[in-house]
């Protein structure tokens, strides 16, 4: 007995701590015995922050140690950064692709200090409603590919839309059944060949996915199980988000496990992670060290995306921007953040996004006394927002150098709420949801959030930021929501379900088709899941048979026509439409060296689509949250496996 108080007066001793802190803490005073010079220390640091009450429910010594010390390798680990690899060659791990693993402590810039300290303040601003923006007033891209990075963030599952998976392996549409994943690794597989040809300079362009503990593993299995989809292994990189911890009141004190006194809860942090994730992997470097000029960011669910990114990297090149935004023609008051240049009254400005829910009072309380409403276009004059960033890597990384990619953060409690509290924190995601009056604790824990689209907020003056706007029906069709809440979307305002996102495929197909020359079928109105919703002829191809406009119009020529109840697939570079008339189903598949003329009539009963109950769990997860199936009747199918020129022609 006397050796362990020895050992603990010693330990305070050498801490500076004092018998006020000790008595403070009783139950962590019997238990500094078993913990290391280094665990006393981070436990010091966290009284000193205020976080006393994480050790009042602490046990004897000799009770639950090791879940004691696990507490502490939990605030910090002992190694900043933790190396696994993508490969798993007999159960040996190698050192070749990365993924990061990072603590509470090493996992946030600045630490948890730093961490509690920008919680109190936020948390502050936010009970004082204090405005994030006050001061302000609103006011040739396929060559440039192989300079070009990817990065895809992919952190969350698909619970929201009623589906188990992750998001990434979801069904972009079911025609072909070909996955988001998969649809984007073929895109910029498409845009690699085709910067190939145009410049003769043929580089490999690097693919980043950001995870985190929920899909890192299902990611990982998904690439490995489908052979990376055509894509080298070596070119994707896996970085693994980590959580922060969340917090009970303004005083921002930590919320610990409801579940095990021993353990913090924690939350996710956000997908501004991604930036401090790729500086501290070291991969910027190494990207900027082999010739990278561009960064794309990207999220997980939008099916239309890369027929709008040659475009808008072509605007980046042109412009010699620093940042540009993806943006899309926005509704006032639409449930999406509105590009906007905002000036101070001290003279500074800049060009960033807006929340929708922050831009209507920030206008009203800046002499717009109407706030946020449509301009004579009909859509407001602050382009939406759709999270798709092109970043010039030369100013990223040196700003990253200053930053260390941290990112300014917001708090946002998502409490478990009944639905008339939850509807409300739809329309106002900021507002801080209070047990009383005095607005000092949180029905539910919060944390600290960070969004990658608020990178821009910690430029200079000097920094070049634009922004490109594209048309919706081309460049923007998330899968955000399930089939009951979109049900409840007002008349006019996009679903963003999965019924909305594929029947926007087929739309979007259809309509580049026409611009091209093609007699489309107009579309009929179903209603699938309670969504109304227009089902054009479902027409699909790879990307490498149409990447851009100019592509597809050479190889359609004038005189074919697709009626509405017809299906089109795709799946070869050299195939050529003249003189088509489809009314039915039609499916080509050619290797790349394989050059098929398709002409004449082709008429068969085709696939049919019909409703299903979203309710029935019979159904297949994927196939009932769109409210519709393909019946596959009958089609015509031709397979071109060999090299040389075809003719297919019923």
């Amino acid at each position: 007995m006397a050796s362990t108080l020895e050992s603990t007066t010693d330990n305070l001793s050498k801490l500076d701590i004092d018998g006020g802190f000790a008595n403070s803490v009783p139950n962590l005073l019997k238990n500094l015995s078993i913990l290391s010079f280094e665990q006393i220390e981070l436990a010091k640091m966290l009284m000193e922050m205020g976080q006393s009450h994480l050790f009042e429910q602490w046990a004897e010594p000799g009770v639950d140690d090791e879940e004691k010390k696990a507490f502490f390798d939990q605030c910090y680990h002992s190694s900043h950064v933790q190396v696994l690899s993508l490969y798993r060659m007999n159960d040996k791990i190698t050192g070749m692709d990365k993924i990061l693993w990072l603590g509470l402590t090493q996992g946030y810039p600045g630490g948890l200090k730093s961490y509690i300290k920008t919680a109190r303040e936020l948390l502050t601003d936010s009970k004082a409603g204090k405005n994030p923006f006050d001061g302000f007033t609103p006011s040739e891209g396929v060559k440039e590919a192989k300079n070009a990075a990817f990065v895809l963030v992919a952190g969350g599952l698909g619970e929201r839309l009623g589906y188990n998976g992750i998001k990434v392996a979801l069904p972009a549409e079911t025609t072909s059944g070909k996955c988001f994943l998969q649809n984007y690794i073929e895109c910029i597989l498409a845009l690699q060949d085709a910067s190939c040809q145009l410049t003769q300079e043929c580089k490999e362009i690097p693919f980043a996915i950001m995870t985190s503990d929920d899909t890192h593993l299902r990611t990982l299995e998904l690439l490995e199980s489908n052979s990376y989809f055509g894509m080298k292994p070596t070119q994707v990189k896996l970085l693994k988000q980590e959580k922060v911890a969340c917090l009970d009141d303004n005083d921002a004190r930590i919320a610990l496990d409801p579940k095990n006194k021993y353990r913090i809860q924690t939350k996710p942090h956000g997908h501004g992670d991604v930036h401090s994730l790729l500086y501290s992997s070291g991969l910027l470097k190494t990207w900027h060290d082999t010739g990278v000029r561009w960064v794309l960011f990207f999220q997980d669910t939008n099916g239309l995306l890369f027929k709008a990114i040659p475009a808008a990297l072509g605007v980046s090149a042109t412009k010699q921007y620093h940042v540009n935004s993806l943006a899309v023609p926005r509704k006032a008051k639409e449930a999406i953040g509105g590009i906007t240049k905002l000036t101070h009254a001290d003279g500074r400005s800049m060009v960033i996004n807006v929340e929708y829910n922050q831009l209507d009072p920030l206008l009203r309380a800046t002499g717009h006394p109407n706030g946020d409403v449509n301009c004579e276009t009909g859509y407001s004059p602050f382009p939406g927002n759709i999270n798709q960033l092109i970043l010039e890597l030369g100013p990223y990384l040196e700003e990253l150098k200053n930053t260390g990619g941290a990112i300014k953060e917001f708090v946002n409690p998502k409490a478990l709420l009944a639905l008339t509290e939850y509807l409300v924190q739809l329309k106002c995601s900021r507002m801080i949801l209070y047990k009383d009056s005095t607005k000092s604790s949180f029905k539910s824990s919060t944390r600290l959030e960070c969004m990658m689209q608020d990178y821009p907020k910690t430029l200079p003056p000097s920094a070049r930021v634009g922004f490109t706007v594209m048309d919706t029906w081309l460049a923007y069709a998330p899968v955000k929501n399930n089939p009951e809440d979109a049900a409840k979307v007002p008349k006019g305002n996009p679903y963003h379900s999965a019924t909305s996102g594929e029947t926007a495929i087929y739309r979007a197909n259809s309509l580049i088709l026409r611009k091209a020359g093609v007699q489309v079928g107009d579309p009929v109105e179903e209603v699938f899941n309670g969504q109304e919703v227009e089902v054009w002829p479902r027409i699909t191809w790879k990307p490498k048979w149409g990447l851009i406009f100019s592509d597809i119009r050479k190889k359609v020529g004038k005189n074919c026509s697709i009626s509405e109840k017809s299906t089109l697939v795709i799946k070869g570079r050299n195939v050529f439409l003249e003189d088509l008339s489809l009314d039915g189903t039609l499916i080509v598949d050619a290797v790349d060296k394989a050059e098929v003329k398709v002409e004449g009539s082709v008429q068969n009963k085709g696939w049919t689509i019909e409703s299903v109950d979203y309710k029935d769990t019979s159904i297949p997860e994927e196939i009932r949250i769109r409210g519709f199936k393909i019946n596959k009747i009958e089609q015509l199918e031709k397979n071109y496996n060999e090299p040389g020129k075809f003719s297919l022609k019923p």
